[in-house]
């Protein structure tokens, strides 16, 4: 059903994972669908593949931000959904962090995304939808996860801010919580086969439905505030992780 039909919209880290799929729904719900990503080759790979446009992008630079404004503007003009979704695992425990870790996860999760909808504004239509991806991890207090957590929590917190800010022009913001999620990212962990299935089985055992989640399934979540039938939500954030932070 091609309820997003005429709509456009940008999916940051489209490339991969989660940003990839909500891509693909979105896609197919009718909307034009535009992904961003850091590397050109995987990039055009993504959207050759999905069917839809392409550019470069780092989210952790600003002047990157501004200059991918720039490009949407000229091609696209005006946007109806932007999925801010590009993000990096990693972190420390609190004592051992060094500034670098620090940077490397907050630069892209916190700073990136806010600068990211903070430039995109001005090209986003009256009654557009913007949708954060957040993380379960918001609800729970897991060492060793300071530095990830916050940067979720604060987007969290930007983002019932910006549905305030954005009423007026009755422009609605939201955020996804994902947990556990099977997506490339778990595959870049550097695993053996069984360790990866017994990190699988340590989550499973903590999840209620005991089942790790699918992109399809945010995916679907995202495509859902996208759309009209959302239309009286903002401020919002929807846990989608089978009960494990319950």
């Amino acid at each position: 059903m091609e309820t997003l039909k005429g709509k456009k919209a940008l999916v940051t880290g489209g490339n991969s994972g989660i940003g990839y799929a909500a891509a693909k729904e979105l896609k197919a719900q009718g909307a034009e669908v535009i992904i961003t990503g850091r590397r050109e080759d995987v990039v055009s790979q993504a959207a050759l593949e999905l069917g839809v446009t392409g550019f470069v992008s780092d989210q952790s630079q600003v002047a990157a931000i501004e200059a991918l404004v720039v490009k949407v503007s000229e091609k696209f003009g005006k946007l109806d959904i932007l999925f801010i979704n590009a993000g990096v695992l990693g972190g420390a425990g609190i004592e051992t962090a060094t500034e670098s870790d620090f940077d490397y996860v907050i630069d892209v999760n916190f700073k990136g995304a806010y600068f990211t909808l903070s430039r995109f504004i001005p090209l986003l239509k009256d009654g557009a939808s913007v949708v954060f991806l957040s993380s379960n991890v918001v609800s729970m207090s897991g060492a060793n996860s300071s530095i990830y957590t916050s940067s979720k929590a604060a987007l969290n917190a930007v983002m019932k801010i910006a549905a305030v800010e954005l009423a007026p022009r009755k422009i609605r913001v939201n955020a996804v919580s994902p947990g556990p999620t099977q997506t490339e990212i778990l595959n870049k962990m550097g695993l053996d086969p069984s360790s990866r299935k017994a990190l699988d089985d340590w989550m499973i055992e903590r999840i209620p439905l005991k089942q790790i989640g699918s992109a399809d399934d945010v995916a679907k979540l995202v495509a859902y505030f996208s759309g009209d039938a959302a239309g009286f939500i903002t401020g919002a954030e929807v846990v989608i992780d089978g009960g494990m932070s319950l």
